[in-house]
């Protein structure tokens, strides 16, 4: 049985669930949601740092390719958390790895990227959010029916 002691601080449980929320609002293709989720924060991934709710939305629109059924046909699989809290002062950092997973008529289930995220959040008024994500691939895939060109 565990002891109390062992049971995850509610800061900790709060950011794991928002790093949860983004992988799923980003495998639905709900980038208005990712609009939200991340409106308080900084993206940087390949790009250059956008922030906003408007502008994460339209980066996540012009990035990523949807189909028919209003999906990137995507599963981010987030593993090998390590989360820091400090509930006094309502802050915290994560770093995680992500694997990305995509599955098509004609493409068959593969991972098409791997990386990692550096997050920062922060509690106001009682909720946690994000204040920063960061994201490097380390290892790519075929991204071709997963990413628009940048060309």
């Amino acid at each position: 049985m565990r002891s109390v002691d062992d049971l995850p601080a509610p800061g900790r449980r709060a950011v794991e669930n928002l790093i949860a929320r983004y992988a799923e609002l980003v495998d639905a293709g709900d980038f208005a949601g990712l609009g939200v989720l991340l409106a308080e924060a900084v993206f940087t991934g390949s790009g250059e740092p956008v922030s906003g709710r408007e502008a994460i939305e339209r980066m996540f629109r012009d990035l990523l390719i949807v189909y028919a059924d209003g999906t990137p046909r995507t599963q981010h699989m987030t593993t090998n958390f390590a989360v820091e809290v400090d509930e006094e002062a309502g802050t915290a950092a994560a770093r995680s790895y992500v694997t990305v997973f995509q599955s098509l008529p004609g493409l068959p289930l593969q991972p098409v990227v791997c990386g990692r995220y550096h997050d920062r959040f922060e509690r106001r008024d009682g909720q946690w959010r994000f204040t920063e994500r960061r994201f490097r691939a380390t290892l790519v895939g075929d991204v071709s029916r997963h990413l628009r060109s940048r060309g």
